[in-house]
């Protein structure tokens, strides 16, 4: 009777563990990776940060106006941040939220980013100042506030470049300058967190719609200027219909697609050319063919046709290899 009666007993308790683990194992978390994007109030940066979201992925999105934080935080999988990357006590507050959230950050999106239009020789070093604290040093602050979580997660680091950063269309030199800046900042950080586990990617989008265009036109009448003063009056003239051409651009929706590759991609590219129209590939590239050939023209070192073409073949096949992967 006894044994009959611990039986039971030893079989009730047994039920019990297996219906506390079915429970746990049932209610664990799956794992949701995080990222963070930067200037996702409007236009690129938003485009991403709904992307991502969509995709599974829980984004910080970055804005500076509560309105712009409380629509993002209003989609699925989003949590809208205060965050003016020039300003470092909202970097700083920012990292502290992801980690009292306790999340693993898996990419970092650095795509907050103005434009500044003019003639370089005109164009006042308050401009510059403003673009590269926003363009330049907000990537890098940024970088250097999420080391440490990107290097424990093995992360992505991606930074919104632009074609612009390849190529100097004139009137557009302080925005050029800028990218210029960040393709140089992505190589160098490809090599030193590459030491860690972190890959880093640069994205060179073409035109697409934003409201970056139309702020530098908006700082730029404040600022009184008059095209018709200029010492330059033809590309001047070009300003005013840098102005009206913006809103005709298309959505940025190959840029949010790169940057989905990236995260998700074994083997991330250190760039990704994102153009809005099928003409651009064409063009950057030959603009690149162009600065090959004059680099590799000079008295002592000048390269054959037939030199070239080897390097070429051999980038190619890396390529190719790259993409079997």
């Amino acid at each position: 009777m006894a044994g009959s009666r611990n039986l039971r007993y030893s079989l009730i308790i047994a039920s019990l563990s297996l219906l506390s683990l079915n429970i746990a194992n049932a209610t664990e978390p799956t794992e949701q990776k995080a990222v963070l994007v930067t200037g996702a109030s409007s236009g690129i940066g938003r485009t991403i940060a709904v992307r991502l979201s969509d995709e599974g992925y829980y984004v910080y999105a970055g804005a500076r106006s509560e309105q712009d934080i409380d629509s993002l935080s209003a989609l699925k999988n989003v949590q809208g941040l205060r965050l003016d990357v020039t300003a470092q006590a909202d970097i700083d507050t920012a990292v502290a939220q992801v980690k009292a959230d306790g999340r693993i950050l898996h990419g970092l999106i650095n795509n907050a980013g103005v434009v500044v239009l003019g003639l370089l020789a005109e164009t006042p070093e308050s401009d510059l100042d403003f673009i590269f604290d926003v363009n330049v040093y907000g990537p890098y602050r940024m970088v250097k506030a999420f080391a440490p979580m990107l290097i424990q997660s093995k992360g992505r680091i991606i930074n919104i470049s632009s074609m612009a950063g390849i190529m100097s269309p004139p009137a557009y030199g302080a925005y050029s300058m800028s990218k210029h800046a960040i393709e140089a900042f992505s190589d160098t950080l490809a090599y030193e967190f590459g030491t860690v586990g972190v890959s880093v990617s640069a994205i060179e989008p073409g035109p697409f719609r934003s409201n970056a265009v139309a702020s530098s036109c908006e700082r730029q009448q404040r600022q009184d200027y008059d095209p018709a003063k200029s010492w330059f009056p033809e590309l001047a003239a070009e300003i005013a219909i840098a102005c009206e051409e913006e809103i005709q651009y298309p959505k940025p929706d190959p840029v949010a697609e790169a940057v989905l590759h990236v995260l998700e991609t074994d083997r991330p590219r250190a760039r990704y050319l994102a153009p809005s129209d099928a003409r651009q590939p064409e063009f950057v590239v030959n603009s690149l063919i162009k600065d090959a050939v004059e680099l590799s023209t000079g008295l002592s070192y000048a390269l054959s046709r037939d030199e070239l073409i080897v390097l070429l073949d051999a980038a190619l096949a890396d390529r190719e290899a790259l993409a079997s992967d």
